[in-house]
């Protein structure tokens, strides 16, 4: 039978043909798509005509189409609904693309052909987007080893290889550690309606009766918000933080050393001195040293107010009859009650206002109000069938297919993404791009939010609309392909619209009744937006900076070691932990993609508190030319200038960390 991964697609909108793919065909799709690109690969590294733009990059750009397509499909189900045939699967291909993937970087003719277009570009005639993709191309392999020769050229082959074996390794540990851990939940003290409902839902899913904890975060945080039992909250917060480190054959920890051990011997065979200074030289920051100034800025203050925080909740722990030290699995219990009395704010009574669907309606109107596009729900056919789909259009003209995966599921990797199945081009036709969102919400009937998952809606929606407004010739530039430390930027200014009072207003509404959310609600809950921003800011910076110094610098033995002396050397406030210890740091030890790179966030953040000034000053959240700017500026652009000249061209100079810290409630 024909492979429908290999076919045409005559589906909807040229959708996979999810209906007919079975897990047996990737293998053989992988293969031969990889035997397609390598045929591509061949022709265009000897082909006897002098190299111009288009046999070479154009034809570059067109080399991968089949595998780009095979592995849209396949990487999305691996991350959002594995098995254990697709894990067995992604261990096999990581060597293989690896391998793939070094071949062509490898292949001197080919770089011979780029060098000579790189050589002769001022008589080329060139456009700006052409001279550009020229160079990220050139850069591109000359970064992965091109200009290597011999045995040095061979070990980075295999460094590469087993770095990606690695990766997917530790992706797989993780997710096994998240699959397997549960706790019958015999008490329900102290757990609001919403909480208990979700155990419940949890219970079921594993095939228990009664109530479970497991370690979903949607889960997690507020069984830890709300429990009263402290030895289920201290058994509960002890699984999550061990996650990839209980021994065996799913602990995390050789992994890290031997991946840090590798990263630097990478870096010293591309010539630089450690891995943080090959990582960092084509983002924004470019240093080690601007990466840690701007976290040590927000160290300090942030530190500060935690401790501060630190003091109260102890206070309140001991009021409750409890000697000792604040522990890490008290501090969320004791600031929901602390947010309670001071902001009168509490969660349960939140949260029917703040259903799924409705914060779907939410970011759907602000890109309406902002960008003029539309949403219709399609009725197709996907991968899950928690998985839904829209149809994204502006003035009739088809610009996208949205994916939403919203529900935590054995299944699914922990944590929210965005990706795409397709990407946005021009070259060759009109190529709309297919973007999935994925997140870890609780099921319910009806789903409910928290105030933050709401948050994380938005966030990756923003990520969503970089995909969805692409508007390049060149796949390489496409949506998010920009500088590590820039990729944030749309994800978390989108954020802003969800603190937008005419937003909540008109969308946060009671799931029962359909009443809005009551004025003194809404205003508790935006003047309540900083409460526990020392606790946030810590234990992300933490990680940032522990991030950090394993990369730059040699690489540690043992990085819990490590992890624990420059916690040391921070003054960590004892009852918080990092965001994300070593054995479960997947943004850092899955893949390269945030190696160096978790404290893009923070980067990000300066800009995005600056951007949404932009619209502040302009008068209205949803001004029209400021609107526009971005569009045209950041959100249509992908990478088509460096991200500071994209950013200066939008705001007209770069932000300050002022901004930011006053956003966070950290200004002096």
């Amino acid at each position: 039978m024909t492979n429908p991964l290999l076919t045409d697609w005559q589906t909807a909108f040229r959708l996979p043909p999810f209906a007919t793919i079975t897990d047996a065909d990737f293998a053989p799709a992988f293969d031969a798509a990889m035997q397609d690109g390598r045929a591509a690969y061949a022709a265009i590294a000897d082909n006897p005509d002098a190299p111009t733009f288009a046999n070479t990059i154009d034809a570059m750009e067109r080399a991968d189409d089949l595998l780009d397509r095979v592995a849209g499909v396949f990487f999305n189900l691996s991350g959002s609904d594995s098995n254990p045939a697709r894990e067995a699967l992604q261990r096999d291909l990581s060597p293989k693309l690896s391998a793939y993937s070094s071949e062509i970087v490898n292949n001197r003719k080919l770089f011979d052909r780029i060098e000579t277009l790189w050589t002769n570009r001022d008589q080329l005639d060139l456009n700006a987007e052409q001279a550009r993709v020229l160079m990220l191309y050139r850069r591109m392999f000359v970064r992965a080893g091109a200009a290597l020769d011999g045995a040095d050229a061979v070990r980075l082959t295999d460094v590469k290889s087993r770095l990606a074996s690695l990766g997917t390794q530790f992706t797989q540990n993780l997710l096994a550690d998240e699959r397997d851990w549960m706790m019958v939940l015999d008490d329900l003290a102290g757990l609001p309606d919403f909480v208990i409902a979700t155990a419940k839902a949890a219970a079921q899913e594993r095939g228990h009766d009664g109530h479970l904890v497991t370690l979903n975060r949607s889960l997690i945080v507020p069984f830890l918000q709300f429990s009263t039992r402290r030895d289920l909250r201290e058994k509960a917060y002890q699984a999550w933080t061990a996650r990839g480190a209980n021994g065996g054959e799913t602990d995390n920890r050789a992994i890290a050393a031997e991946i840090l051990a590798l990263r630097r011997e990478r870096a010293n065979l591309l010539g630089y001195v450690n891995f943080a200074r090959y990582k960092l030289e084509t983002e924004m920051a470019g240093t080690p040293d601007a990466v840690r100034d701007l976290l040590m800025q927000v160290w300090a203050p942030a530190r500060a107010k935690a401790m501060a925080d630190a003091a109260r909740l102890e206070a309140m722990l001991h009021a409750d009859g409890y000697d000792g030290p604040l522990e890490p699995w008290d501090w969320r219990f004791y600031a929901e009650k602390l947010r309670r009395a001071e902001h009168d704010l509490d969660e349960a009574a939140l949260k029917p206002y703040l259903s799924l669907e409705n914060m779907i309606a939410a970011a759907f109107d602000c890109a309406n109000r902002l960008f003029g596009l539309e949403f219709r729900a399609l009725d197709v056919p996907l991968y899950h069938p928690d998985a839904r789909a829209w149809e994204v259009t502006r003035n009739g003209q088809h610009m996208a297919v949205f994916i939403g995966d919203y529900f935590a599921r054995g299944s699914k990797r922990s944590g929210a993404w965005c990706s795409t199945m397709r990407s946005q081009r021009k070259l060759g036709g009109d190529v709309r791009p297919i973007v999935v969102n994925i997140c870890n919400f609780a099921k319910g009937d009806p789903a409910l939010l928290s105030y933050d998952d709401a948050r994380t809606l938005f966030h990756e929606f923003g990520h969503a609309l970089h995909q969805i407004l692409s508007d390049v010739t060149y796949g390489l530039i496409s949506g998010t392909s920009v500088a590590r430390d820039f990729v944030e930027l749309p994800s978390q200014l989108y954020e802003h619209w969800l603190e937008v009072p005419e937003v909540l207003a008109r969308h946060a509404r009671h799931v029962d009744t359909g009443a809005a959310m009551p004025q003194d609600m809404l205003h508790r809950l935006l003047a309540a937006q900083n409460f526990d921003q020392g606790f946030a800011t810590v234990e992300y910076v933490a990680s940032a900076l522990v991030d950090l110094e394993f990369h730059d610098g040699p690489p540690p033995a043992d990085p819990m070691q490590k992890q624990a002396q420059v916690l040391e050397g921070l003054g960590m406030p004892r009852a918080i932990r990092m965001r994300h210890a070593t054995p479960h740091f997947a943004h850092v030890f899955s893949g390269d993609g945030y190696s160096s790179g978790y404290y893009s966030y923070m980067w990000s953040e300066v800009m995005d508190a600056d951007a949404f000034e932009a619209f502040r000053e302009a008068g209205s959240a949803f001004d029209a030319q400021t609107a526009q700017n971005l569009e045209r500026f950041i959100l249509s652009a992908g990478g088509r200038d460096e991200a500071e000249a994209l950013y200066t061209a939008f705001r007209g100079r770069m932000p300050g960390v002022d901004a930011m810290l006053k956003g966070r409630g950290l200004a002096a």
